[in-house]
């Protein structure tokens, strides 16, 4: 596993909002799930950007879905797991899993 480091906190997060929300995954839903899900207030900015680093890494697609008259006319850019990001995400939890291993918490 040399090379293979820990995705960062909010990767981890990313990811595994895309694996829950499946074939509804883009920008506002994935800030959604993390605000509800963890509490954090994340923008949508820092979502983007991780989203861009992800997909520059092949650990998620993205494909932009049809124009709708509720935006505008904009189309949404949906976003996908990678078999390559279910990898990292394991490899990542199963990173910490091992430095928790044999700790206790007081």
């Amino acid at each position: 596993m040399v090379g293979a480091g820990r995705l960062g906190g909010l990767e981890e997060l990313v990811l595994l909002a895309l694996i829950r929300l499946k074939d509804n995954a883009y920008g506002v839903t994935i800030r959604r799930e993390l605000i509800e899900r963890t509490g954090r207030d994340v923008s949508i900015g820092a979502v983007y950007t991780t989203l861009e680093r992800l997909e520059g890494k092949g650990y998620v697609s993205s494909r932009v879905g049809d124009a709708t008259p509720q935006r505008g006319g904009r189309a949404k850019r949906f976003f996908g797991l990678e078999a390559r990001g279910a990898d990292a995400l394991a490899a990542s939890q199963e990173l910490v899993a091992r430095m928790r291993e044999g700790l206790s918490y007081a």
